[in-house]
Parts: C-alpha cells; structure tokens; sequence
C-alpha cells in the first residue's frame, strides 16, 4: 500500500500529520454542531474527540487514506481536518474535510483540495477523485469546483439521515489522458 507523507504547504496553510497538541481544536471541531449538521456524524464529547486524536495517531499505514491536519501556515494552529480515502484495486478516490466555523468562507478549503487532488494524481494514480456533498452545502460544493471538480450528478431525497430526506451532490474530476495509463 502505498503510504502519504501529509506535510505540504500553501501560501497560507500548512498540511500535516495530526499531533498531541492538536486535541483541543479537534474536540472543538468535532463537537460544533455546525460542523456537523451536514456530515453523518452527531456532534462529539471531548472524550470522543481524544479518542478520535489517538486513532487517527495510530492509523495503520496499510490503511488506504491519509488524514490531513490543516494549519495555520504562521502559527501552525489547527483550523482544520481533511482526509484522502482511494481503493487501489477499483483507482477512484474520495476527498473531503471540515473546517472550524472561524476559517469557513476565507477559501482555505479550496486550497487544501487543490494539494489533495495533486496528491492523489500526482503519486497515487487514480482514474477518478470524487467529492460527494449534502446539497445544502453550497459553499462546500463552490469550493471543490473551484479546486477542479465539475458536478456529476445531483441526487434528490437520497439518503435519510437524521429524520429527513437529504439531496446529495457528486463531483468528480478524471485522470488526464497521460495519467490514466499509470
């Protein structure tokens, strides 16, 4: 299984494997019902957030994904969490991520998925990096068209989750002629 170092940079963010000091912005991440109002996930206690961190400090490296925490490039604070999940038998992908309800709208999501889906074309070879996002996140989906990704399809009433029909958006982006060979 082929295994990602996470450390890249933007101008303004730094990627990079999830450590120790990162617990309290995780337990605020994962526990803001904002955040998660449009995810699967209910909001979480600082307990299930401890225990998040340490799975994701101890993930296997055979395991086919690479957690990224987003970070203030000029204070290294965490702002962010985002993962890139690919099946190397079927080379599709999937990317996506939350970001702290103080950094939405300053387009740093759309910068964490611009270096992801280098990551995944550049080193992993997919023929196809999804992004499948609840239809009501307009923001979420602007954001990874803006990183490449055009829609696919919109999925009306889906999935029930939470007491209620939900629409889902798909976007996709496909190798470039050169790549799909790899």
């Amino acid at each position: 299984m082929t295994r990602l170092d996470p450390a890249r940079e933007t101008a303004r963010l730094r990627l990079r494997p999830f450590a120790g000091p990162d617990l309290d912005r995780c337990a605020e991440l994962v526990a803001d019902p904002s955040v998660n109002r449009y995810l699967y996930s209910q909001p979480r206690t600082a307990d299930e957030a401890r225990d998040l961190l340490e799975a994701r400090l101890a993930r296997d490296s055979d395991e086919p994904r690479m957690n990224v925490c987003v970070a203030l490039r000029e204070s290294d604070e965490m702002v962010g969490d985002f993962a890139l999940w690919w099946d190397p038998t079927h080379r599709q992908g999937e990317m996506g991520g939350s970001l702290l309800p103080a950094h939405q709208g300053q387009g740093y999501a759309t910068e964490v998925y611009g270096v992801l889906l280098g990551v995944a074309f550049d080193e992993l070879g997919p023929h196809r990096l999804v992004g499948c996002r609840d239809a009501r996140t307009e923001a979420s989906i602007r954001s990874l068209e803006r990183a490449g990704r055009r829609r696919e399809a919109h999925f009306v009433e889906h999935e029930f989750v939470r007491g209620e029909w939900t629409s889902e958006v798909v976007l996709a982006r496909r190798a470039e002629p050169g790549r799909a060979a790899r």
